[in-house]
C-alpha cells in the first residue's frame, strides 16, 4: 500500500479481492472486527487513485486456472491491463497461462525488490513511514525488519537493511 500511495506503481484490485482478504483476516485475527476491516478497505480505495477494477466478470468463464476461484484475479488483471499479479499464491497462477495475457507473476518480495531498483529512495522513505506506525509502543527499525522477514520478505529486508539508520 505504501508504495502504491507513493505512486511507484498502479495498484489494482476489485471488490471481490477485498472480500477475500477481509474474510481471511477475520478468520485468522479474532481481535479485529469486520467494521474495522471495511474501514481499512475504504481507506485503501480512497488512498490509491483509480484502484478499483470493474467490468471484468464477463472474462471469468473463459479463463482456466488450477483453482477456479482465482479466475477473478486474472480477469481483473486482464481488464485493467496489469503487467503483473503480485501474490504469495504462486501455484494457482501458472506461468504458461499468464504468458497468454502478457502478465507476469511476481512474489511480493521480488516485486518490492524491483521497486527498490527503480527508486530506492522513495521505497526507503515509505519503509520509514511504515516502521513508525501509530501504535503503542512504536516498533523499532529492527522489529520492523524482523516482521518483514517473518512475512516471507527476505529480499526486501536485505535491500532495506543498509538504510536502517534512515528508517
Amino acid at each position: 500500500m505504501e508504495l502504491a500511495v507513493a505512486g511507484l506503481f498502479r495498484a489494482k484490485w476489485t471488490a471481490e479481492i477485498h472480500d477475500e482478504w477481509i474474510w481471511n483476516v477475520l478468520k485468522n485475527r479474532s481481535d479485529l472486527t469486520e467494521a474495522q476491516l471495511h474501514r481499512t478497505r475504504d481507506l485503501m480505495n480512497a488512498a490509491v487513485l483509480d484502484c478499483l477494477v470493474e467490468g471484468y466478470e464477463e472474462l471469468i468463464p473463459a479463463l482456466t486456472l488450477p483453482d477456479a476461484d482465482d479466475r477473478h484475479v486474472l480477469a481483473a488483471a486482464i481488464k485493467s491491463g496489469a503487467d503483473a499479479i503480485v501474490t504469495f499464491n504462486r501455484r494457482d497462477f501458472p506461468k504458461a497461462v499468464l504468458e497468454n495475457y502478457d502478465i507476469e507473476l511476481q512474489h511480493p518480495d521480488t516485486f518490492i525488490q524491483h521497486q527498490m531498483g527503480l527508486d530506492a529512495a522513495k521505497v526507503g522513505d515509505r519503509g520509514s513511514e511504515v516502521s513508525r506506525p501509530p501504535q503503542e509502543p512504536p516498533a523499532t527499525v529492527e522489529e520492523y525488519l524482523e516482521r518483514l522477514e517473518a512475512r516471507s520478505l527476505p529480499l526486501t529486508v536485505a535491500e532495506l537493511r543498509p538504510y536502517s539508520a534512515l528508517l
